[in-house]
């Protein structure tokens, strides 16, 4: 058995795999039914931590506060701004009997740290149910929390949203964003889906303060200036508790970055936090950007030197479709079906940016929240 050979075989194996994960893994997610719940008018607080966002708290706001659901308070939490969003909050405050602020002064053992704001705006709320956005964000529709909201359960006190970014056209970057979102997407609803939640984004994400207290709140991670969504919900989920809400009018959207810095940096920062995940997420997802690679790689390296080719080449366009189906699919339900069009070339890109992630995290650990 040559050289040739070897890479053949392994191809095999490889598209078998990548089948296996759009097919059946992200498929759960693909080709199930949305599932509307009936209105519950459980009190919940909406709580918003902020580090000098003033412009955006200016913008965002009020569609926070035309939710068209009865029963909320809005937590505000100013982490140690140094602009007007301390201002800004009261001015909304002053306006809006159902506001709480909570301004966070800096001390030495939690240095800028958005764990310890959320945490000191987390034991202020006054409700049980936890409703978390960022001060970029804002709901597309007024039923965002009734949306969110009626996931809830005895069992299930943690719910999954989705956090999209808004559209600008004729930009491959913001299309490039907007695919990785998509994917991300696309694995943590899956997996909730199939009983292994691992993560959630904090643009959207429900859970209880009873659920918080129980796991210690952020206290193993406390150390890692990143991580109050997707490591608090590494941690806190399971199959029990955890519910996903994909309905389009629970949606948030947020201004995306428009330059290729900015994205790599706040990536950075996103990606730092996966090593703490438990093994058998850090696994899945390693076995998934891996094969994505090898798939690649090896494809184009046997077409290069035309070994069994027609069969190479049947390979290729039989693991495209299946990730087309099941991309397509969750495109269609998360309102993102405009990346579709240049999937193959999303995906090039966007493993060539993770790796440089990958080495750039190697050489040096980002600390930073904003």
């Amino acid at each position: 058995m040559n050289l040739l050979d070897v890479i053949f075989y392994s191809f095999v194996v490889v598209v078998f795999i990548q089948v296996i994960y759009y097919g059946v893994l992200f498929g759960s997610f693909a080709f199930i039914k949305l599932d509307k719940k009936p209105f519950k008018n459980l009190p919940v607080s909406v709580l918003i931590c902020a580090k000098n966002e003033a412009d955006n708290l200016k913008q965002f706001l009020p569609s926070i506060f035309k939710q068209n659901y009865s029963n909320f308070e809005v937590v505000l939490i100013n982490d140690a701004s140094i602009d007007e969003t301390l201002e800004v909050m009261e001015s909304f405050a002053a306006k809006h009997a159902n506001t709480k602020i909570i301004n966070v002064k800096n001390i030495e053992a939690f240095w800028a740290n958005k764990k310890y704001a959320l945490t000191l705006g987390i034991k202020a709320a006054k409700h049980n149910h936890l409703l978390f956005t960022d001060a970029d964000c804002e709901p597309i529709s007024n039923q965002w929390i009734s949306e969110m909201v009626a996931r809830f359960t005895n069992e299930k006190t943690i719910v999954l949203g989705y956090g999209a970014y808004h559209k600008i056209k004729n930009s491959f970057l913001n299309k490039l964003i907007r695919y990785e979102t998509l994917l991300t997407a696309i694995q943590y609803f899956s997996l909730a889906k199939l009983g292994m939640p691992f993560m959630g984004v904090g643009r959207n994400l429900a859970y209880s303060r009873e659920e918080f207290f129980k796991t210690n709140g952020f206290i193993k991670h406390i150390d890692v200036r990143s991580g109050d969504d997707d490591l608090f919900i590494n941690e806190a989920a399971h199959s029990g508790n955890t519910a996903i809400c994909f309905t389009k009018e629970s949606f948030t959207t947020s201004n995306p970055k428009t330059t290729y810095n900015k994205w790599f940096r706040q990536k950075r920062r996103h990606v730092s936090t996966a090593n703490r995940y438990q093994f058998k997420h850090k696994s899945i997802l390693a076995l998934f950007y891996i094969t994505q690679v090898l798939f690649w790689v090896l494809s184009i390296t046997l077409l290069i030197f035309f070994f069994y080719w027609q069969f190479v080449a049947s390979l290729i366009i039989f693991r495209l479709i299946i990730q087309y189906l099941a991309v397509g699919f969750s495109a269609k339900k998360l309102n993102e079906t405009d990346v579709l069009y240049l999937l193959p070339f999303l995906e090039l890109f966007l493993i060539g940016f993770q790796l440089t992630i990958f080495i750039a995290n190697l050489i040096s650990k980002p600390n930073y929240w904003k």
